[in-house]
């Protein structure tokens, strides 16, 4: 963990990315992006082409591929993604704990994701995440996506916090200037797939190297 010489105990919002954040969907997507490039452009796309897609709704992305067919490839995406879902969904050590402790200890909690609504919900229950969420904004519920401060203000306006007792996690870099643009706190996780000195060239206040670490971030105790 870095930058946490000073905790946040002024803190009593945490809003948090969903895919690479608190579950472990990179299989999934690489898997979802590479079956819908084989589709559209047999033999050209392997996996360290597909991961700059990641973060950025699969509007956008098909959108410079080819903005004749974005509705086609997001479907051929989808469809694939949906069936796969179950099998490829992981979880991350110390999300469900962290995110537990959180909960019982008051904080406000949010899910704020690029992804649409029904698929959000489909990975939370799967990692039984859900009962900890009363809010969640998703790609369908907004006119502007991250890094726009739209969706983290929506949460925040939900959850009735100010974005000065807010923090925003996240494995993108969506994620960290979506929370500079809101004025929360932000919070990196060094297992994002895009690597933690990507993710740490957008100077966010914390790198958090395991989950858990956002406990001690927030001077919070954790549960024995």
């Amino acid at each position: 963990m870095t930058n946490t010489t000073k905790t946040m105990e002024n803190v009593n919002t945490v809003l948090f990315d969903l895919d690479g954040t608190l579950i472990n969907t990179i299989d999934l997507i690489v898997s979802s992006f590479l079956h819908t490039m084989e589709e559209y452009y047999p033999g050209e796309y392997v996996q360290k082409d597909v991961i700059h897609f990641i973060g950025p709704p699969l509007s956008e992305t098909f959108e410079k591929l080819d903005p004749a067919r974005v509705e086609e490839m997001t479907h051929t995406y989808r469809t694939f993604n949906h069936e796969k879902h179950d099998d490829l969904v992981k979880e991350y050590e110390g999300v469900y704990e962290t995110v537990e402790t959180l909960h019982d200890q008051g904080y406000k909690l949010a899910i704020v994701t690029t992804k649409r609504s029904d698929t959000a919900i489909k990975g939370m229950k799967l990692m039984g995440l859900d009962r900890f969420f009363d809010v969640v904004v998703a790609l369908d519920h907004v006119e502007n996506y991250k890094p726009h401060p739209e969706p983290l203000e929506k949460a925040l306006k939900q959850l009735g916090s100010r974005p000065e007792e807010a923090i925003m996690i996240g494995d993108s870099q969506h994620d960290i200037l979506g929370g500079k643009n809101t004025g929360t706190k932000t919070a990196g996780v060094a297992w994002s797939i895009k690597g933690r000195e990507y993710l740490e060239t957008f100077e966010p206040d914390v790198m958090l190297d395991s989950m858990s670490d956002l406990l001690e971030v927030l001077g919070v105790r954790a549960k024995k």
